[in-house]
């Protein structure tokens, strides 16, 4: 089985830039979400269309993104 309809963005979610990448294998589509930063993945998600695929993991990824604390950043290293 190939991955078809491949699609690739970035955007902001809560703050955070991420990158949302979609596609579909055999009938269902599958989302997943990773930082653009450090390329981690952390939400996945699949559904019976793009849209749907989408919704799932952006709604899974803003949860995971609002629990996470930011620091201030500290004195800069010379």
């Amino acid at each position: 089985m190939q991955a078809e309809e491949f699609a690739r963005r970035e955007l902001d979610l809560a703050g955070w830039p991420v990158i949302v990448e979609t596609y579909r294998l055999g009938d269902p589509y599958h989302c997943t979400i990773s930082s653009a930063d450090p390329g981690a993945r952390f939400a996945r998600s699949q559904g019976p269309t793009r849209e749907e695929a989408e919704r799932v993991a952006l709604d899974k990824a803003a949860r995971w993104l609002g629990q996470t604390r930011r620091f201030p950043p500290g004195p800069q290293a010379v």
